[in-house]
């Protein structure tokens, strides 16, 4: 009985993190695009307005979309928001599909993980160079990478493996 009330408490306190987690990651990704759509409108009033766009726009909105998309990947990973084809998962025998269940989480996890230890040791061997544009060391753009693969891992960790919602499921 204590072993069962020990997993429902970690369960609760996993979907409360992810409850939590999810709008937060999201919400930054959004100011981050709001920030990108600020700076292209900027280059684009300066390009055909004021006569020349400042070079820093283009790399800013590049670096910005990238930050954006590696900050929301792991919320919209969690959402089931990702195009999948989730048929096989239909088609097999429940424990076979329970068991192909574990294996992408696993597969999420361990891809996240290596994804953001290769692209922080990356990050740090770039970090004498500077940009073009912004003036500023290739690291700080760079760690967006890293960030965004621990947050996969971490929305992955947090939901578990259980199936992945899909659009069925939202209709």
């Amino acid at each position: 009985m204590l072993m069962l009330n020990g997993i429902v408490m970690l369960t609760t306190l996993r979907s409360r993190l992810l409850a939590i987690s999810r709008p937060i990651t999201l919400t930054l990704a959004g100011v981050l695009l709001s920030l990108n759509v600020a700076a292209i409108l900027f280059g684009v009033f300066a390009r055909y307005v004021a006569g020349g766009a400042p070079i820093w726009t283009d790399e800013l909105s590049r670096f910005l979309i990238i930050a954006t998309v590696m900050l929301a990947a792991g919320a919209v990973w969690s959402e089931g928001g990702h195009m999948r084809v989730g048929l096989l998962e239909k088609l097999l025998p429940a424990p076979f599909a329970r068991l192909l269940n574990v294996y992408q989480w696993l597969l999420t996890l361990l891809i996240a993980a290596g994804g953001a230890w290769v692209s922080y040791r990356y990050a740090l061997s770039v970090s004498a160079f500077t940009t073009s544009g912004l003036g500023i060391s290739r690291t700080v753009p760079m760690l967006s990478l890293p960030i965004g693969c621990l947050l996969l891992a971490w929305h992955a960790l947090l939901y578990g493996p259980a199936p992945l919602k899909t659009v069925e499921d939202s209709l």
